[in-house]
């Protein structure tokens, strides 16, 4: 049994200072109730309403004798129906404050964020119409002028509505607070009894500057020459008890109270990106990512907001119930939930998405934020991992074994150990001779793999990495504006400083295949590390006082750190081929940030062998897909510890459902290969391998939505079915993308059934056995054997699938295909096919098949759903691949819930679409214990890229 994370290296809320303070400042404005007034309002004299925007001046009143703050303020309305309200601060003069980073030092607040996250959604709605009266502005703006925001005007706030109803409130509570950039005045030391000396520099009452200028934590002291200058606001959802979203954290999918409710957390979520040695559950402490995008859904309806900021972020979620009128004492009274948002510097920077479906909401952040990356097929199958395997020769062992067992896989991967004393770009000799030919024989079954390259460069002599960036400046400075130097897994070592663009280039050329000797086109990387973790440094990150290009501090950017570090990677491997010939990249990262999602995929970071790591997994992976990063998993049996064969078998069946599925192991656990398990394990653990494989043209098809449309891979059910009030804080099913496909693993020791839960009315149908199940707006129970994953589909859907067992995803290329189709009560059923050649970006010239299946009056048919509708004109990719792909069919259609009067008839008919049109043979079956009826046509002729007509 492994400890728990030591909490003593992470900071509580009261020790961080700027936390302390915002937390502070809303229990004195609790206490004062009704007779607090915020002191933020805005100049109605300096308000411009312009096409699509209003600019004015906030004028923060800082009581007698001490001088007002003005601060700009914008506010945004996007086509997209999103709202953008954006506060800086007016700009510094030179030598207005002393600074100890030089002349040079930024003096304005952090404003490059955007630059990162943001990259479209942002053209203005120039419909928005505007009045002003002296006391409020009302904007009218999106479709039909349905949404509506009031903005007070003294004090400030801003009251969001949506069809005449109020979603959103923007201070409500008065709890905007931006701390001033101000002087630092050297305060003489007063004697007891004395009084003070006139000249003193005047502070707010009730201020505690005990953190102001300087900050201490575990024995490392945070210089901070810009002063205090946190920003805070208040965020109500009126009427909107579940919210959902800001990963990451082990915590549950319905996000919990951290103030005045009994079962309420005792901190606020943190978003920090932070190393966490195993950590623990049910918990809101920072981990290693930070997306700070929450929703808010009720019944038939979800709102949404995004924080931008890069800096450290906490937030504070209290529900309260809120009378429907004086007189109900609270009976009858709905959920009002309040959210405290507050950061240690930067813009306040808030986008706010009024919906209604979770769909709405998603695809706002995500028109904004960028879709999911299409991955490489490869990618989404499975990868088999360890720290570490330890020679090449051991990498070929572990490939030919996997072979024997007829075991799938597509990707093995390389911890640390692989290089030259833990210098990246470079293979240890002695174990790993010949990692050229230890990717040729990976190759020759269409394999890959990944090797781990992290940000921390070893500090040594001779070793060309290390001595280019020293001497071309490419590294991360320190408060003094020398090159910082920590420690991490090579000892002493120097970051790269990815906001560099110069750095960037470097960084690009490491990896050509010349450069990066033993690397081939089947080479691809993780990036690990890259919060960054610092094992000596304050919370095992970087000092917030280091210094990045264009002389910000590491405090400034500290949560988009790692994302950038993936950028730079995922470029480096855009460029090892020519441009004609290029793969899409696949990136690994732990650490991530909002539009992290462009570049890869991530993982819940260092989990372990227990029970309670595995059910957490589950809400974990969907709070990422709600949140816009849906290609995400967690290390399948646990980093930390040793599984039971019981654990590590229903690990890989939960893992079958994870989009990033990867089973991955500590250097100090036993080997796990699957075929180490014994059996039955072994062959149960293939299984679910296999129904992985077996599904994968119904994940290829989910991964595409996501990465035009930004709809979750998997969904939690209060997206599925979002009136579903009973359901709203469901966390441990999901559904597959579209596909009507319904998951839930079992994630508790010696289980033989689970309790899953039904919408009432809709039909079910197991995967496996088809036995027939009818919500009715509760739970039922199904059997679960360690041999059976819970897994039921909808009535009403149809699912590709290839059926033909194969040693990975690229050898199943030109296999054909399955459609499965569930039938209810209506005998109408609906599906899609996306399909590309699962490597290149020949997709974006039309090389593609999407394929929309419908069945309705007893026809199949299948129609193009391609965006390439020049057919007199196709691409030559394109003309390319659809004549590669003729040799790909249909070669089984599987209808459940065929109707009984199909009983008796051995044939349907090909009326459009096969060569030639034909007849073909059905064979209908009954269904036996509580099954439905089942039918299955074969080899019905039909291309898979081509529309046709089945008659049944």
């Amino acid at each position: 049994m492994y400890l728990t994370v030591k909490h003593e290296g992470f900071k509580t809320c009261e020790q961080s200072g700027f936390c302390k303070r915002n937390r502070a400042y809303a229990d004195n404005v609790g206490v004062l109730g009704n007779s607090w007034t915020s002191p933020y309002s805005l100049s109605t004299k300096t308000l411009k309403i312009e096409n699509g925007h209003i600019t004015a001046t906030l004028v923060k009143s800082r009581g007698e004798g001490v001088a007002a703050v003005e601060l700009p303020v914008k506010i945004t309305f996007l086509q997209s129906e999103a709202a953008r309200v954006t506060v800086d601060e007016k700009k510094r003069r030179q030598g207005e404050i002393e600074l100890r980073h030089g002349s040079q030092a930024r003096k304005e607040r952090y404003n490059e964020a955007s630059k990162w996250a943001i990259v479209g959604g942002e053209e203005l709605d120039r419909s928005a119409k505007a009045e002003t009266s002296s006391k409020e502005t009302v904007v009218n703006y999106g479709s039909d002028n349905r949404c509506k925001a009031v903005i007070s005007h003294s004090p400030f706030s801003i009251d969001f509505f949506r069809d005449d109803h109020l979603h959103v409130k923007l201070n409500g509570k008065g709890l905007m607070n931006m701390e001033q950039w101000r002087p630092k005045v050297e305060k003489p030391e007063i004697m007891e009894d004395e009084e003070p000396k006139e000249g003193k520099q005047p502070v707010e009452e009730g201020e505690d500057e005990s953190t102001w200028w300087e900050e201490t934590f575990g024995g490392n002291i945070d210089s901070k020459p810009k002063g205090p200058e946190s920003v805070g606001l208040d965020i109500t959802f009126p009427g909107y008890e579940h919210v959902y979203g800001i990963p990451g954290h082990a915590s549950s999918l319905s996000l919990k109270q951290t103030r005045g409710g009994s079962d309420a957390y005792e901190q606020p979520y943190r978003l920090y990106n932070s190393d966490v040695f195993e950590y623990e559950m049910d918990s809101p402490m920072t981990l290693y990512g930070a997306i700070p995008f929450m929703q808010a859904h009720r019944k038939d309806s979800t709102v949404g907001v995004f924080w931008l900021n890069a800096a450290e972020t906490w937030i504070d979620i209290v529900k309260r119930k809120a009378s429907s009128n004086p007189l109900s004492l609270g009976i009858g009274g709905k959920i009002d939930t309040e959210t405290h948002w507050f950061s240690e510097n930067g813009l306040l920077d808030v986008f706010v998405f009024l919906g209604p479906t979770p769909k709405d909401v998603i695809s706002q952040y995500s028109e904004l934020t960028g879709y999911t990356q299409l991955p490489q097929q490869f990618a989404i199958a499975y990868h088999q991992c360890r720290w570490n395997y330890v020679t090449d020769e051991d990498v070929r062992d572990v490939d030919k074994k996997m072979d024997r067992a007829r075991i799938p896989y597509d990707v093995i991967w390389l911890d640390i150990e692989y290089t030259d004393g833990k210098k990246y770009f470079t293979w240890d000799a002695h174990t790993f001779p010949d990692p050229l030919g230890m990717e040729k024989q990976l190759d020759s079954h269409d394999r890959k793999l990944v090797v781990i390259i992290d940000p921390h460069i070893k500090n040594e002599g001779n070793y060309p990495v290390v001595d280019e960036l020293k001497s071309k400046s490419f590294g991360v400075k320190n408060k003094d504006n020398n090159l910082y130097e920590g420690w991490c897994w090579p000892g002493s070592s120097h970051w790269i400083d990815c906001f560099n663009p110069a750095a960037l280039e470097w960084w690009k050329s490491l990896f050509a295949y010349s450069s990066f000797t033993g690397t081939a086109a089947n080479t691809f990387v993780w990036n690990d590390m890259n919060e960054p973790s610092v094992f000596n440094g304050p919370e095992t990150t970087m000092p917030k006082d280091n210094i990045h290009h264009g002389n910000w501090e590491h405090r400034d950017v500290h949560n988009i750190n790692g994302m950038t570090f993936v950028n730079a990677t995922y470029h480096a491997l855009l460029a090892r081929d020519p441009p004609a010939s290029r793969r899409r990249p696949f990136v690994l990262t732990r650490s991530y940030y909002s539009g992290s999602q462009r570049l890869g995929a991530m993982w819940t970071g260092d989990n372990q062998a227990e029970w309670s790591h595995l059910a957490a997994s589950i809400p974990m992976v969907l709070t990422l897909n709600i949140a816009g990063f849906p290609f995400a998993g967690a290390d399948v049996g646990g980093f930390f510890g040793n599984p039971s064969k019981e654990l590590l078998t229903r690990w890989y069946q939960a893992g079958a459902f994870y989009p990033f599925f990867r089973g991955h192991a500590h250097i100090d656990t036993r080997r796990r290969e699957p075929y180490l398990a014994g059996e039955p394990y072994t062959s149960i653990i293939t299984q679910a391998l296999r129904l992985r494989y077996q599904l994968l043209p119904a994940w290829y098809t989910a991964f595409h939505a996501a990465s035009v449309s930004g709809v979750p891979i998997l969904q939690p059910h209060y997206y599925a079915h979002p009136g579903d009030e009973a359901a709203f804080a469901i966390e441990d099913q999901f559904y597959l993308g579209s596909t009507g496909l319904l998951a839930k693993p079992v994630v508790t020791e010696g289980a033989e059934s689970v309790s899953i839960y039904l919408p009432r009315g809709e039909t079910y149908y197991d995967y496996f056995t088809y036995t027939t199940h009818v919500g009715s707006g509760s739970t039922i129970t199904i059997p679960a054997p360690l041999d059976k994953i819970p897994l039921l589909m909808k009535a009403g859907h149809i699912i590709p699938r290839k059926d033909r067992p194969r040693r990975s995803s690229g050898l199943m290329r030109w296999d054909p295909f399955t459609l499965v189709i569930t039938l209810g009560s209506k005998r109408e059923a609906e599906g899609d096919l996306y399909v590309d050649d699962g490597e290149s970006y020949d997709y974006e010239n039309g090389a593609y098949i999407h394929r929309h299946f419908s069945f309705s009056s007893s026809t199949l048919k299948s129609s193009d759903l391609s965006a390439d509708t020049d057919v007199s004109k196709p691409s030559k990719k394109r003309k390319a691949y659809l004549t590669a792909m003729t040799a790909v069919r249909v070669e089984k259609i599987v209808v459940i819930g065929a109707p009984k009067e199909w009983n008796g008839r051995s044939e349907v008919k090909v009326a459009e679409g096969a060569k030639p049109t034909r007849t073909v043979g059905m064979k209908w079956f009954e269904g036996e214990r509580g099954a439905a009826n089942w039918a299955i046509v074969r080899d019905p002729g039909t291309e898979i890229g081509n529309g046709w007509t089945i008659e049944f």
